[in-house]
């Protein structure tokens, strides 16, 4: 006799290897009724022995009860985008700047892969069991939609085969079939619902249901091809090889990738499958070309905190459509930039509808002779922001006037500003409504102040409510005038007041990207607050002194100085001091530090430090990082799987230091 426990693991068994063969292969194995009938046994068998029901049994998938709200998931590296190429010469730029890092980067080989448009996830693996999916979010953290994610079929709940590491995040597209979109689509609309714009937001939105029902009857599927395990070693050493495993491990791996020896047989084959695209069953708007040895991702790195520097998006010629140009209009930025934008007869571009466009400045509708009326074509810049080409000019059609840029601001009547050599225009009024509302959305942003919660509608709605009128207002908001306010209850009410007060903590340098000031970025506060530490000694340097920091050039050192010229600026730094902000840069300044004067190469997987942490902790005792190792670098900071820059650190007798010492020398008196 078969015990029940025996027979819900056989059941579980052959659920998922006809879920495999059906999602993974496009090789169906048995009949749908089949299927049913197993399932419909080990629904029983679960029911009857509730102890028999698994972390990976398939009735999971169904769905579980509704959830009140996502937690947040970190990811454990962070997920980032991908730079893009439009053309083969791009490409070829992108080789030449990778190559002037890594030489070897020229014959290492490239991998192709189709590029899904949908959803990035991350699902992560512990000794073979999917345990937890997070969406990308802001690209640190994500929200926590594993039940959902559960329903979505093709998800590997157990691995099969062997080798994976112990705990891992594999990274994947969730999509939703063009088929099934139509499909949908049309059963909305017999039922009296709005249709979905496009398959891709309609994916996003079924990873975000807070019913996990909901989420499976949309039939959402994967493909994925990417793995982080951070301090464990992979059974491959390429991406190719990594697809191949990825596919005997159970995750579903779009079949078109390639394996090319360079650049030049990878154009061949991007030419071959762009004309493809179109005829997928899936969004696809693009190849990405990765360099194939593992090894040499990592020395390769990232840009920043944005994007890897071995992979980038081979793009298409985005889609072009003609609609009218019904008006122009301007927005005010933070920094009081005028930016035109146009108001479009609607109009479907790519499977999204567009009613809007950037028109980008004055000088550019002056060049094209961009006039309210006309007919003008519309596509979508990176396929994401809709932006204006220029008229469509039929013979004998009659035209609107030339437009004329405003003299004064459109909100506040300020008359605007026009800096030589710049073709942006600006309202100078620092209390402009326009301003205000953009100032204070940029500095509760997470590249700023990082204020969580306070977003854009929260912020109009303080603004509107007359609880605020500039940052400084936020640091005196209490929870009794939140509560006043629709949406806010006790527990959300409190949250918020107390991500403000904490941003109090922000460094000088975070602090002056915040406040928005003309020209300056987050990594042009950086060399300001090292350089000056206080931002008292900031505020009374003039122009010239700023101009000779490294890194900072004149438009940076004339805006700092013409921003702290300004009485009301300088009253506003007055109070944000007074509400307890934190004014210094707690950094050594330059010349300063136990490794002050000395330049660090950054190699492999470090212990417990990111390379961006890791870089952080050296500049901030006054060392420099760089990609390139010579014979004037103090040390090489090595972790497990170290490339090329090791072999080079020990062929030029350059220190090879870990983790560890890297940590004693940054604590040691300088």
């Amino acid at each position: 006799m078969t015990t029940p426990a025996a027979r819900a693991a056989e059941l579980r068994r052959l659920i998922e290897r006809a879920n495999h063969a059906y999602y993974a292969l496009d090789q169906p194995e048995i009949s749908d009724a089949e299927y049913d009938r197993l399932f419909r046994e080990l629904q029983a068998l679960e029911a009857a022995h509730p102890e028999l029901r698994t972390p990976d049994s398939p009735t999971g998938r169904v769905g579980a009860e509704p959830a009140p709200a996502f937690r947040k998931h970190r990811h454990v590296v962070p997920m980032l985008s991908l730079a893009n190429a439009f053309n083969e010469a791009e490409l070829g730029e992108w080789e030449e700047r990778n190559a002037r890092l890594v030489p070897e980067v020229r014959q290492a080989g490239y991998t192709l892969e189709v590029k899904i448009d949908g959803a990035a996830v991350s699902l992560t693996y512990e000794h073979g069991l999917f345990v937890t999916g997070a969406t990308r979010g802001n690209g640190v953290e994500g929200e926590d939609v594993t039940a959902n994610l559960r329903t979505v079929l093709d998800v590997p709940l157990r691995l099969q085969g062997s080798g994976w590491p112990e705990r891992m995040e594999v990274r994947g597209e969730v999509y939703l079939s063009k088929s099934r979109f139509q499909k949908l689509n049309a059963e909305r609309a017999q039922a009296g619902d709005p249709p979905f714009a496009n398959p891709r937001n309609a994916a996003a939105g079924a990873l975000r249901q807070l019913d996990p029902k909901v989420t499976r009857s949309r039939g959402l599927r994967i493909f994925c091809f990417h793995v982080e395990a951070p301090g464990q070693k992979l059974p491959v050493a390429t991406q190719h090889d990594l697809l191949l495993q990825l596919a005997a491990w159970g995750f579903p791996v779009e079949s078109r990738h390639t394996l090319t020896p360079d650049l030049a047989a990878a154009n061949r084959e991007i030419a071959k499958l762009e004309p493809l695209l179109d005829g997928l069953d899936y969004g696809a708007d693009g190849v990405v070309v990765k360099v194939n040895p593992l090894a040499l991702h990592r020395e390769l790195g990232t840009v920043g905190d944005r994007e890897p520097r071995w992979a980038i998006a081979r793009k298409f010629a985005p889609e072009v459509q003609v609609t009218t140009l019904k008006e122009i209009r301007i927005n005010v930025g933070r920094t009081g930039a005028l930016n035109p934008y146009a108001v479009l007869e609607p109009v479907e571009i790519g499977g999204v509808t567009v009613s809007t466009a950037t028109l980008h400045n004055f000088e550019l509708i002056k060049a094209k002779d961009i006039r309210e009326g006309d007919l003008v074509e519309v596509t979508r810049a990176g396929e994401v922001i809709p932006q204006v080409l220029g008229p469509v000019i039929k013979k004998g059609a009659r035209r609107g006037k030339p437009y004329q840029p405003p003299d004064r601001c459109p909100v506040c009547r300020s008359k605007v500003e026009r800096p030589p050599d710049e073709v942006m225009v600006y309202c100078p009024n620092v209390s402009c409504p326009g301003r205000v509302f953009e100032s204070i959305v940029h500095f509760a942003s997470r590249g700023a102040m990082d204020i969580r919660g306070l977003g854009p509608e929260r912020v109009k709605a303080l603004l509107d409510a007359k609880l605020i009128r500039d940052v400084a207002d936020l640091y005196e908001i209490t929870p009794m005038q939140l509560l006043t306010l629709e949406g806010f209850a006790e527990k959300s009410a409190g949250q918020l007041v107390a991500a403000i007060q904490a941003s109090k903590r922000q460094p000088l340098s975070t602090l002056l990207f915040a406040l928005g000031i003309r020209h300056v970025g987050a990594q042009g506060a950086r060399p300001l607050a090292r350089h000056f530490g206080k931002m008292e000694a900031l505020a009374k340097a003039s122009a010239d002194e700023i101009n000779q920091i490294r890194g900072i050039g004149e438009a940076i050192a004339a805006a700092v100085a013409g921003f702290f010229a300004e009485p009301k600026n300088r009253r506003l730094i007055d109070r944000l001091e007074q509400l307890g902000l934190n004014m210094t840069e707690p950094v050594a300044t330059e010349g300063r530090g136990p490794l002050a004067g000395r330049t660090y190469v950054i190699t492999g997987t470090l212990p417990t430090l990111s390379r961006a942490r890791a870089t952080e902790v050296i500049e901030a005792a006054g060392g420099h990082v760089t990609d390139g190792v010579s014979k004037q670098t103090a040390a090489v900071v090595a972790g497990a799987d170290a490339g090329s820059k090791l072999a080079k650190a020990k062929a030029l007798g350059v220190p090879v230091i870990d983790e560890a010492e890297l940590l004693r020398r940054v604590q040691a008196q300088p």
